[in-house]
C-alpha cells in the first residue's frame, strides 16, 4: 500500500447469515417455538428479555431453559451489532457510538440526554443510522463522504434503539424519542425503516409512543407518498437547507431528481392527511445559505402551511472548508422566519468535540488525507455551485 494512503476496512467475505431476533414479527417468533416444540408461553418469555430487558445474548436469558437459549442462538443473533465503541461529551449528556455490523461495515448512533426543565419532562433521544454510508451525497455531510455501503437490516436499525436502552435503564430512565436522521437516507430504505419504526412503536415490542418517532428525509417523494398512504402518527423531517431549486441542487444533489417543489407538496400532503406537523431542518453554512434573502426564500416557501424549521449551524466535517454560520446570522435568520409566520426553532450542536454529526467517527476509520475521490467530488461541487454561489451576500 502506498505511503500515506489510508487503509480499506475488510468486510467479511461471509458475513452471519442468521436473522436478527429484532426484526423477528411477534408472529413468527411464536411459530418457531412452536415447530422447535417448546411450549407456546416461551415465546412471550423471549419477547420480554428482548423488549423488556433489551438481552444482548441469549445466555442472558437465565430463566430460560438451557436447550431453548441453545436454539436461540443457533437460529438468531440477538443483537446484531458485533461490536461498540462509545465517546461522551457535554459532560455525559451526549453519546455517541461507533457500531460495527457482522460485515465489518460501520454505523452510528447517538443519545442525547436532555435534564427536566420547567414543564418539560426529563428526555432521551436516540439518533440512528438506517445505511452504512448514504448514496445522497450531500457535500456538507461527513457520511456523504463515505460513499454508499448497504442497506441496513430492520435488527441492525432497532439494535441500535436498544444499545442505548441497555445504557439508560441501568440508570432507571428510559428513551423517550427516536430520530431517523444518522447515517443514510432513510427513504431510500423504506421497507427495514418502517418495519423497524413499527417494531418500536408496537406495544408488544419496544413500545415508544408513535409522536415520538422522528423519519427524516432528504426528498424521496415515492417514500414520502407511502407514508402519507399509512397515516402513521410518526413525525416527517424533511432536509430543506436551501429554498432556491439552484442552490439546493448542490447542497441536497437529490433535488435533482425529487425537485423542491415536489417535495414540499408531498410532505404538505402528509401533513394534510395524518394532521401531523412537518419538520424541515436547515443545516447553516457561513456564506452559503444563510443570507437574508435564504431566510425570505424560505418564508414564502413554507408560510402558511403546517410546518417547523429548525436551524441547525453545520457541524464542521473533513475535507471541506464550509464553516457554521455565526449566532448573528442564526438570529437574524430565524427573525425573517418569524415575520414570515413560520415557527422556527434554533439548535444548538450537541456533542462536537466527539464528532457527534452524522459520519464523523466512521469517516475518521477512512484515514487522512481525504481520498483523490473526495478531492475530486469537492472541485466538482465548487464547479456546480459557482453560479449559486456568486454575488450571495
Amino acid at each position: 500500500m502506498p505511503a500515506g494512503q489510508p487503509s480499506t476496512p475488510a468486510f467479511a467475505a461471509d458475513p452471519d447469515a442468521r436473522p436478527g431476533l429484532s426484526g423477528v414479527h411477534p408472529d413468527d417468533l411464536v411459530s418457531w417455538v412452536a415447530s422447535s416444540e417448546f411450549p407456546p408461553y416461551r415465546a412471550r418469555q423471549i419477547a420480554d428479555f428482548h423488549w423488556g430487558r433489551h438481552a444482548a445474548t441469549a445466555s442472558e436469558m437465565h430463566t430460560l431453559p438451557a436447550s431453548l437459549r441453545v436454539a436461540l442462538e443457533r437460529d438468531f443473533r440477538v443483537d446484531t451489532l458485533a461490536d461498540t465503541t462509545v465517546r461522551p461529551a457535554d459532560a455525559g449528556l451526549t453519546e455517541k457510538a461507533l457500531h460495527r455490523l457482522a460485515d465489518g461495515r460501520l454505523v452510528e448512533s447517538v443519545l442525547m440526554r436532555y435534564p427536566a426543565r420547567g414543564s418539560r419532562r426529563e428526555r432521551a433521544t436516540v439518533c440512528i443510522s438506517s445505511q452504512a454510508g448514504c448514496a445522497v451525497g450531500c457535500p456538507f455531510c461527513a457520511t456523504g463522504e463515505l460513499g454508499f455501503g448497504r442497506d441496513l437490516s430492520v435488527a441492525e436499525i432497532v439494535d441500535q434503539v436498544r444499545f442505548w436502552a441497555r445504557r439508560v435503564t441501568a440508570d432507571g430512565r428510559r428513551i423517550t424519542n427516536v430520530v431517523f436522521m444518522g447515517m443514510g437516507e432513510p427513504l431510500l430504505n423504506a421497507d427495514p425503516v418502517i418495519e423497524a419504526a413499527t417494531a418500536l412503536t408496537d406495544p408488544a415490542r419496544f413500545g415508544l409512543g408513535a409522536r415520538h418517532v422522528t423519519l427524516s428525509t432528504s426528498g424521496v417523494i415515492p417514500g414520502i407518498e407511502r407514508l402519507t398512504a399509512l397515516r402513521p402518527a410518526w413525525t416527517l423531517a424533511v432536509s430543506l437547507h436551501a429554498a432556491t431549486p439552484g442552490l439546493r441542487d448542490v447542497l441536497v444533489p437529490l433535488n435533482r431528481r425529487y425537485p423542491l417543489a415536489d417535495v414540499v407538496r408531498a410532505a404538505t400532503d402528509y401533513a394534510d392527511v395524518t394532521g401531523r406537523r412537518v419538520s424541515y431542518e436547515y443545516v447553516m453554512i457561513d456564506g452559503i445559505n444563510d443570507t437574508p434573502a435564504d431566510a425570505e426564500a424560505v418564508g414564502a416557501l413554507l408560510r402558511g402551511r403546517l410546518a417547523h424549521v429548525n436551524l441547525i449551524p453545520m457541524n464542521p466535517v473533513a475535507h471541506t472548508a464550509w464553516r457554521p454560520s455565526s449566532a448573528a446570522r442564526v438570529a437574524a435568520f430565524a427573525d425573517i422566519l418569524r415575520l414570515a409566520g413560520v415557527p422556527v426553532t434554533v439548535r444548538r450542536n450537541r456533542g462536537e468535540e466527539i464528532g457527534a454529526a452524522c459520519g464523523q467517527l466512521a469517516a475518521e476509520q477512512a484515514g487522512r488525507p481525504a481520498p483523490e475521490a473526495v478531492r475530486r467530488r469537492r472541485d466538482r461541487v465548487e464547479r456546480e455551485g459557482a453560479a449559486s454561489f456568486s454575488g450571495r451576500p
